[in-house]
């Protein structure tokens, strides 16, 4: 089919002069590969020599929860040492006794299980790592489980270290092993990155600490705490990986190597699992805003100015990565510029 490039080129070259964003890269395409790409803007508007590439590595941010996470405990579930509908405190330890033992996976995964809504890890728990996740795994809950929708960065954080717990392995070693390396993913990896490779890395917003702009280094507080790996973000990738990922996700047996998760985890995930409860939830996928279930796509972005999209109906799927946050915290305008090159990629 013909993707209206033309569009989505100059949608986001308006972007830049806008100062959404100072540069994006994209990409469309299907189960048989990239259909249509380009990049747009600078890097860094400090160095107007040195253009957005379709190599950058950027931040991923919230990408993370899926990247890692979801593909994580969906490996665990193909193996059969998972069951979503277990209430932690049954085959977790860490939860039994504690108001989390009665969450269950699956409402972690749908955003339903009534966490605590903000991090505020270092207000509660202090810096050290061990008295974090101990402090997550015993709080109480905000509200009783399966109440209500509620987007948490929480939900993701305890996944990963319910991915830990299960498998015995950081979830760093874990995505590698199980995700990233089986697919090719080669230039996937939790931060913080190398001073090589951080050169190439879009810049995120000006650390408070040193008055330059991170790269390199996780923009989210939460993961930078817990020294760049965690459920929540710490993931930095670059546009061709995320392509191999959402490819496989929609052909996994025509790809070279086969990732711990399968063709069930993705069709599952990409069901709503919400029930009547507004708004509606896959497993941490979302049905893109504006789009029908007869459409059937799904997103996921990240707070740095990410997002992915993929559709199994249409064989499709799409990725927009921008660094908006080099400028501002105002979602709205890049909200704008994905739902309409949602749009244009899925029309």
């Amino acid at each position: 089919m013909p993707y209206r490039t033309d569009r989505i080129e100059h949608l986001l070259s308006e972007g830049v002069r806008n100062k959404v964003y100072p540069g994006a890269v994209w990409a469309v395409g299907d189960s048989g590969g990239v259909r249509a790409t380009g990049a747009t803007g600078f890097l860094d508007p400090d160095e107007p020599g040195v253009k957005m590439r379709p190599d950058t590595v950027f931040d991923a941010a919230s990408l993370t929860k899926i990247l890692a996470v979801w593909a994580s405990v969906g490996a665990l579930w193909e193996d059969g040492v998972l069951d979503l509908d277990a209430p932690l405190g049954t085959f977790w330890d860490e939860t039994a006794g504690h108001p989390l033992g009665v969450v269950t996976t699956r409402q972690l995964l749908t955003h339903t299980a009534g966490l605590l809504l903000r991090a505020q890890l270092k207000n509660l728990y202090g810096t050290d790592p061990a008295d974090i996740r101990r402090g997550v795994l015993r709080e109480a809950l905000n509200r009783a489980p399966g109440e209500a929708v509620e987007y948490t960065d929480r939900a993701a954080l305890i996944l990963g270290y319910l991915a830990e717990y299960l498998s015995g392995r950081p979830i760093d070693q874990l995505s590698e092993e199980r995700t990233w390396r089986p697919l090719g993913m080669d230039s996937t990896h939790f931060g913080p990155l190398p001073a090589d490779v951080a050169s190439r890395c879009a810049p995120t917003e000006v650390d408070q600490d040193t008055g330059t702009h991170l790269k390199g280094v996780a923009h989210d507080f939460s993961a930078r705490l817990l020294g760049g790996v965690c459920g929540i973000a710490g993931v930095f990738t670059v546009l061709d990986d995320l392509a191999v990922f959402l490819r496989y996700m929609l052909a996994p047996t025509a790809a070279s190597a086969e990732a711990g998760f399968g063709a069930d985890w993705t069709a599952h995930s990409l069901t709503v699992q919400t029930g009547s409860l507004q708004p509606e939830r896959g497993l941490f996928w979302h049905p893109a805003p504006g789009t029908t279930g007869e459409q059937d796509v799904w997103g996921h972005y990240g707070f740095t100015g990410t997002g992915m999209w993929i559709s199994p109906t249409q064989d499709r799927w799409a990725v927009l990565l921008t660094n908006k946050l080099y400028y501002t915290r105002d979602r709205q305008p890049l909200t704008d510029v994905r739902n309409t090159f949602r749009g244009l990629a899925f029309s």
